[in-house]
């Protein structure tokens, strides 16, 4: 029997993402993408709430699951967080999120991921799925000891929620490394599904620019180490390299948390749509349709 997560062509549904601009200027751009499928919206701190709310709006109207970044340090009080949740939850149908900590130059007093989650705003708003990060690579200045505390912590969060939890990863070149990663987090009980992040088809130098700003500098030496084999001095880096071996990874290991992959569109939305509609990926997604509440806006 095939495995459900994956299609009839042995390939892993795919997600991805876009900034409000992309959205809100661009949003032909999104056309390509599978009705259901989940786009997450990104929050770098440069745009303001209107934006981001209404480039949620496009994306859940054009058919497509809409998971905005919500990231706890750029909130300037609870009473601002619980206004950008209820915005978006009333106004563009969020019913996904992204809990991050994010970084802010004046943080505000939520500190961490947990603090969103602690709120119990989430289940109060209706949020369904509940994604939270996990860094194969290890995270920059947090120990291995918390990061760990953390991810059990969100699972007594999880069973005390009425939402779904999955995990969704930085991305990465090395699968090993994320093979490695996800047996450790197992040993540890993680029982959340895992959304590994991809880099989908770049040139090298916009891979390198990336990989600095996200901190996944030992990837990238393994990236430069192998050359020729995952890139081509013609067509970029091929994510297959990294990809087939996940998905073989669930002929194997069935047991694994290991789910479906995320693409960060590094390349283009375009190149990556391309990439992901002829390797198969987004010939099917699982995301049910949900139909917003008008009455959270008033």
């Amino acid at each position: 029997m095939t495995d459900p997560r994956l299609n009839a062509q042995g390939r892993f549904a795919a997600s991805t993402e876009v900034s409000p601009r992309q959205a809100l200027d661009k949003p032909e751009a999104l056309a390509p993408v599978p009705k259901l499928t989940r786009v997450y919206l990104t929050d770098l701190g440069n745009v303001g709430e209107d934006d981001i709310v209404r480039a949620a709006r496009v994306i859940h109207d054009m058919g497509l699951v809409p998971v905005p970044h919500m990231a706890a340090r750029r909130y300037p009080s609870l009473e601002a967080f619980e206004r950008r949740l209820r915005r978006l939850v009333g106004e563009a149908g969020v019913r996904e999120v992204l809990a991050i900590a994010g970084e802010a130059d004046t943080p505000g007093p939520l500190a961490s991921s947990l603090a969103l989650l602690e709120t119990g705003l989430f289940d109060e708003m209706g949020i369904e799925r509940i994604a939270v990060a996990g860094h194969p690579e290890g995270a920059p200045e947090i120990p291995t000891d918390t990061i760990r505390a953390f991810l059990m912590r969100k699972h007594e969060l999880a069973a005390q929620s009425d939402a779904h939890f999955h995990i969704v990863t930085q991305f990465g070149f090395d699968p090993q490394r994320v093979n490695l990663w996800l047996d450790e987090i197992a040993s540890w009980g993680n029982r959340f599904p895992v959304h590994i992040g991809i880099a989908g088809p770049a040139k090298m130098t916009t891979l390198v620019k990336y990989a600095a700003f996200a901190g996944v500098e030992n990837s990238l030496a393994f990236l430069r180490k192998r050359g020729g084999a995952v890139v081509s001095m013609l067509s970029g880096y091929d994510p297959e390299t990294m990809v087939g071996p996940l998905e073989a990874r669930i002929e194997v290991r069935p047991h694994t948390q290991l789910e479906q992959i995320h693409v960060f569109p590094f390349g283009g939305l375009k190149k990556t749509s391309e990439w992901l509609l002829q390797r198969g990926s987004w010939s099917f997604q699982p995301a049910p349709e949900r139909p917003y509440p008008a009455e959270l806006a008033q």
